[in-house]
C-alpha cells in the first residue's frame, strides 16, 4: 500500500490568495494616502491656519503669536499637517478597502449587522472632533492663556511653538474623536456576546466613574472642559443601552415568528 503525501502547495493556495489580496488592498490604501498627501501638501499652510483659529480666538485681537525654535521645525510641521489632512481625506477609501477585504468572509446577516457600524464610525468621529475644535479647544486655550501676567516681578507670556501646538491640536481631535466611538465599541461587544445590556446597566455607576476619569485625563484640568466631554459620553452610553434594548426586542420577535408559523402549519 502506497501512502500519497498531499500537495502542500495546493493546500496553501487559498491562504496565499488572501495574502496577495491583502497586499493589493494595502497598496491601494498607501496609494490613496500618497495621492491625498500630494494634494494636501500645497495647502498645508492654509490647513494649519484653519487649525490655528481656536488659538487665535483665545488671544486678544492682534496679540497672538506662534514661534519655532528650530530652523527645520516649521517645515516638518507643514509635512505633519499635510499627512494628517491626507489621512482624513483618504480615510473613506482606506475603510472601503478594509471592508472589501473582510466582507467576503462574512455571512449576509453579519454584513447587515456590521454595515451600520461602518457608517456610524466616521460620523461619530467627526462629531467628537468637531466638539473638540469648536467648543473645547477655544475654552481650554483661553484657560491656558489666563496664566499669562506678572509673576514674582517677571512678565510671563504665552509663546506657543508651532510643533507643540500641532501636537496638542491633534491630541484633542484624536482623543475626542476616538472617545465618541464608545457606542460602536459597546454595540460590537454586545453583538459578539461579550457583554449584555443587563451587565452594562448593573455597571452604570462604574461606567460613570470611568467616563469622568477619562474626561479628566483627556481634557485640561478645568471643570468646564471635563464636563463638555463627560456629558456627551454619558449620553452616548445611554443611547447604546437603548439601541441594545431595541435590538434584543427585535431578535425576540424574529425568534418568535418562525415558531408561530410552525404552530400554524401543525394546526
Amino acid at each position: 500500500m502506497v501512502y500519497r503525501i498531499p500537495d502542500i502547495d495546493e493546500s496553501e493556495q487559498p491562504l496565499l490568495d488572501h495574502l496577495i489580496e491583502l497586499r493589493n488592498r494595502l497598496i491601494r490604501c498607501l496609494l490613496a494616502l500618497g495621492i491625498a498627501f500630494a494634494i494636501c501638501l500645497p495647502f498645508a499652510d492654509t490647513i494649519f491656519g484653519w487649525l490655528v483659529r481656536p488659538l487665535t480666538q483665545a488671544f486678544p485681537a492682534g496679540e497672538g503669536r506662534l514661534i519655532y525654535t528650530q530652523l527645520y521645525e516649521a517645515f516638518f510641521v507643514e509635512l505633519k499637517v499635510a499627512l494628517f489632512a491626507a489621512f482624513c481625506l483618504s480615510f473613506p477609501i482606506i475603510a472601503n478597502q478594509l471592508w472589501a477585504f473582510v466582507a467576503p468572509g462574512l455571512y449576509a446577516r453579519e454584513k447587515r449587522a456590521f454595515l451600520p457600524f461602518l457608517f456610524a464610525t466616521p460620523i461619530l468621529f467627526a462629531a467628537g472632533a468637531s466638539l473638540a475644535y469648536f467648543v473645547v479647544m477655544p475654552t481650554a486655550f483661553r484657560w491656558f492663556i489666563g496664566f499669562s501676567g506678572e509673576t514674582g516681578g517677571m512678565q510671563m507670556e504665552a509663546l506657543p511653538g508651532t510643533g507643540d501646538y500641532l501636537s496638542l491640536v491633534m491630541q484633542f481631535i484624536l482623543a475626542f474623536g476616538i472617545c465618541f466611538l464608545l457606542p460602536v465599541l459597546l454595540l460590537l461587544l454586545n453583538r459578539a456576546g461579550l457583554v449584555t445590556r443587563a451587565q452594562l446597566v448593573k455597571a452604570r455607576r462604574y461606567v460613570i466613574v470611568g467616563i469622568v476619569t477619562l474626561a479628566a485625563i483627556v481634557t485640561p484640568p478645568d471643570p468646564g472642559s471635563q464636563l463638555v466631554l463627560a456629558l456627551p459620553l454619558y449620553l452616548l452610553f445611554e443611547s447604546s443601552l437603548l439601541i441594545m434594548r431595541w435590538s434584543e426586542r427585535k431578535r425576540v420577535r424574529e425568534a418568535e415568528t418562525p415558531a408561530a408559523a410552525e404552530v400554524e402549519k401543525e394546526a
